[in-house]
């Protein structure tokens, strides 16, 4: 027991001391590997890599546990997969790491927008798709919308052109109007804003679906099963508005109860965020205080 007691103190004494010797830089050194990784985990989180690199950490462990139990074939794969692991995360990646240079070179990493600016761009652009949507509805002009949500589909709006313009229901209107260049495609809408139109979406491979649903839907489908974004369709044949969220499709909606569904939608997680350096210090301190609790 003396001996257990003992080992503590040291342990003390010798956090002491490594805190007594410690520099000014190496605070600064440790907060900003801190908030490296941070920013990392969070773009992770926010896109389909986030996914990716948990099937990696699995293989992994697999691969720990492999050598444990001494299993050779199981070891031989995934010693070969894992030598070759900086070069498949740099391609399987590729979208999310471009994008966070970009973010870079733009000065955009720390977050400098405010929770109420985010919330009414958002409202803004409901409101334009709603009475966009109205307007194709009656003129029953085929439309195909995207309103990106956690998951990023950067892969998805380098197939189109870029917009990045302010909604309004006149541009959303104009860009679907037929036999305008972007028609065909998709428009993705991020953080309240048009993005990127003549975009192109996955098709969902489900057999079973009603013979009155469209390339548009089967798309908008395809795109519900690849992603979290929910994805409103307008028929060019009926002018029916259908919803497109987690691989299912709901159909016959108004311009009111649309409105509605995309608020619950858009806001279901609505919590107010700070970004930068002062979140993430936030953050570390709300959780402190729960587990004190």
């Amino acid at each position: 027991m003396n001996e257990f007691f003992q080992s503590i103190a040291n342990m003390f004494v010798q956090v002491f001391y490594a805190l007594k010797n410690i520099r000014f830089a190496d605070i600064i050194d440790i907060l900003l590997i801190a908030y490296v990784i941070y920013k990392g985990i969070e773009i992770f989180k926010k896109s389909r890599a986030g996914q990716l690199m948990k099937g990696i950490f699995i293989l992994v462990f697999i691969a720990v546990l492999a050598q444990w139990l001494d299993l050779v074939s199981v070891k031989w794969v995934l010693n070969k997969f894992i030598n070759s692991v900086i070069i498949v995360i740099a391609i399987i990646f590729q979208p999310e790491l471009r994008r966070t240079l970009e973010r870079v070179g733009r000065g955009q990493l720390i977050g400098n927008r405010s929770f109420d600016a985010e919330r009414d761009n958002m409202l803004h652009s409901i409101d334009s798709v709603c009475k966009a949507c109205a307007s194709m509805q009656e003129q029953k002009i085929g439309a195909l919308i995207v309103f990106e949500r956690s998951t990023l589909l950067g892969e998805i709006v380098d197939t189109g052109t870029l917009i990045d313009a302010e909604a309004s229901s006149q541009l959303i209107s104009n860009v679907f109007f037929p036999k305008s260049p972007l028609h065909d495609g998709a428009m993705i809408l991020r953080d309240g804003r048009v993005l990127s139109a003549g975009c192109i979406l996955p098709l969902t491979a489900n057999d079973r679906l009603n013979s009155d649903l469209g390339t548009r839907h089967r798309a908008a489908l395809g795109m519900s099963e690849n992603s979290d974004a929910a994805i409103i369709v307008v028929s060019e044949e009926t002018g029916i508005i259908s919803i497109a969220v987690n691989g299912e499709i709901t159909r016959n909606y108004t311009p009111i109860t649309l409105r509605e569904e995309l608020n619950r939608l858009m806001f279901v997680d609505e919590v107010p965020s700070e970004g930068g350096i002062k979140g993430f210090f936030k953050k570390i301190i709300d959780k402190k205080n729960k587990s004190k609790e």
